[in-house]
């Protein structure tokens, strides 16, 4: 395959995906948007690519477009590779792994995921259309909303992730968490139809798992109780264990909630918020605080 032809798969998938847009998706490929010029190069290209109509790049979406989509997925994939290259010495240093390698097949393997990824993402946006009352319209998530634009930023690294390349993914989602104020690990393995309301504050840890059509709101954490020691000596805390909740499908957690180490949360339950979970929960469970703190009052002096 010429390299030129690299990627006519991806573009060919991509454009049928946009094809098959239709209300409340926009549908008109010329709109101009403002331009923001806060993201990283793959974050900003990533979002062209994937909701192109959004981004001031609808122009690859029309019949004559191919030739621009195919020269954006080339430009990403130059980042990708790049980082994969850094991603490896970084790591190589560490543990010898010996020379460095040919990423092209990963590469390939990351985009042909993107149309894919773009599916679900729109899955994402329909969850939280209706999951929030105060949600206008998708323009208003897919633009403005900082849980639709750490999901799409978590999705992409969590499968760089799956590759192996954990550094890459740590940095995709730091520069995400600094914009936003939510902090998913890129190891965390989210459902379809998720919807993060608000997300200041929010902590998902690396091996949490969340259902399908999961709401959370600010300031939630899933996080560990307690952490195990493999060397007590030397006070080196175990890796690659099972530390954070699993989250059932149809589970709603309510601002500052904490659910904290291995717990099993079933499906259909309501956590209250401010709850502190460190217990299983069954399927078609409501947990909140049974009493509440009272509130004093006393007049000013003036």
């Amino acid at each position: 395959m010429k390299k030129s032809d690299d990627h006519v798969q991806v573009s060919d998938k991509l454009m049928n995906s946009y094809n098959k847009d239709r209300h409340p998706f926009i549908e008109n490929a010329r709109l101009e948007f403002p331009a923001t010029k806060t993201s990283p190069s793959e974050i900003t290209l990533l979002r062209e690519i994937l909701f192109p109509k959004y981004w001031n790049a609808g122009s690859i979406t029309d019949k004559t477009g191919k030739h621009r989509l195919k020269r954006k997925i080339n430009k990403l994939a130059r980042l990708i590779h790049d980082q994969m290259n850094l991603d490896f010495k970084t790591t190589a240093l560490k543990k010898s792994m010996g020379p460095p390698r040919d990423f092209k097949a990963a590469v390939n393997r990351v985009l042909n995921e993107l149309p894919s990824l773009r599916e679900t993402l729109k899955k994402d946006v329909e969850a939280a259309y209706k999951g929030d009352p105060a949600a206008k319209s998708y323009t208003e998530i897919i633009r403005c909303y900082p849980g639709f634009k750490a999901i799409t930023v978590h999705r992409f690294a969590h499968y760089l992730y799956s590759l192996g390349f954990f550094y890459y993914a740590r940095e995709l989602n730091e520069q995400v968490h600094a914009q936003t104020g939510i902090d998913i690990h890129p190891g965390a393995k989210i459902g379809e139809y998720f919807f993060i309301d608000h997300g200041t504050g929010l902590v998902i840890g690396e091996t949490a798992e969340i259902g399908n059509w999961a709401r959370i709101y600010q300031d939630v954490t899933l996080g560990v109780l307690h952490f195990d020691k493999e060397r007590q000596r030397l006070m080196v805390l175990k890796k690659s264990c099972k530390r954070h909740p699993r989250i059932g499908n149809f589970v709603v957690i309510g601002a500052g909630a904490k659910i904290l180490g291995p717990v099993q949360i079933g499906d259909n339950v309501n956590i209250g918020a401010n709850s502190w979970v460190t217990d299983d929960v069954p399927d078609n469970t409501t947990v909140f605080i049974a009493e509440h703190p009272k509130l004093g009052r006393k007049q000013n002096n003036l």
